[in-house]
C-alpha cells in the first residue's frame, strides 16, 4: 500500500448541465418529502449545484427503497423517518436516473448540515416552485396533492417533458 488516505468521491449533482460525464450507472434513486407541524416541506441547499431540493440518493446493491430512502434522508439532514406513501416515479431522460419519492414522517434525530446539505428551510407549499427547478418542485408538489395515484412523469433534468 503507498501510505495515502482514501478519499471519498465527492457527490456531484449535474441537473441539466450539457458539460456532464455521461453517467457510469443508471440505479434507481429514492426521494424523501417531509413536512414539519406546520406542513412546510423540508428542503436542503446543495452545494455541488447551489440548489434547494429534497433528501435524495442512489440505491445500495442490498437495501429496499424505503432503507435508501431512511438511510439518504439521516445521511444528508440527521433526520430519521419513515415512508409513508410512494407519491411518483421520475425519469430524468437525459441522464437515464429513475427517483421514487417518498412521503414520510419525522420519527427523530435533529437537523445536521453535511458535505451534501449546507443550509436547511422550511418551505410552504406556494414558495416550492421558486425555490427549485421545475422538474424538482414537481416531485414535491406532487406529494403534497390528496390524488390517490402515484404520479409518473420525465423530465430534462431541469423541464417537464
Amino acid at each position: 500500500m503507498s501510505g495515502k488516505k482514501h478519499r471519498a468521491a465527492r457527490r456531484v449533482d449535474y441537473w441539466a448541465d450539457p458539460a456532464a460525464p455521461k453517467p457510469t450507472s443508471r440505479k434507481p434513486s429514492a426521494s424523501v418529502i417531509v413536512r414539519n407541524g406546520s406542513g412546510d416541506v423540508l428542503l436542503l441547499h446543495r452545494p455541488d449545484s447551489g440548489r434547494w431540493t429534497i433528501p435524495t440518493g442512489g440505491l445500495k446493491k442490498n437495501e429496499t427503497l424505503t432503507q435508501c430512502a431512511v438511510r439518504e434522508c439521516r445521511e444528508e439532514t440527521g433526520l430519521d423517518i419513515e415512508p409513508v406513501a410512494l407519491t411518483g416515479v421520475y425519469k430524468n431522460m437525459t441522464r437515464g436516473v429513475i427517483a421514487l419519492v417518498f412521503r414520510a414522517k419525522i420519527t427523530g434525530g435533529d437537523l445536521a448540515a453535511s458535505n451534501e446539505a449546507t443550509a436547511f428551510r422550511w418551505a410552504a407549499e406556494d414558495q416550492i416552485r421558486e425555490l427549485a427547478a421545475e422538474a424538482y418542485a414537481i416531485r414535491v408538489l406532487d406529494a403534497l396533492t390528496d390524488e390517490p395515484r402515484t404520479a409518473i412523469r420525465a423530465h430534462d433534468g431541469t423541464r417537464l417533458l
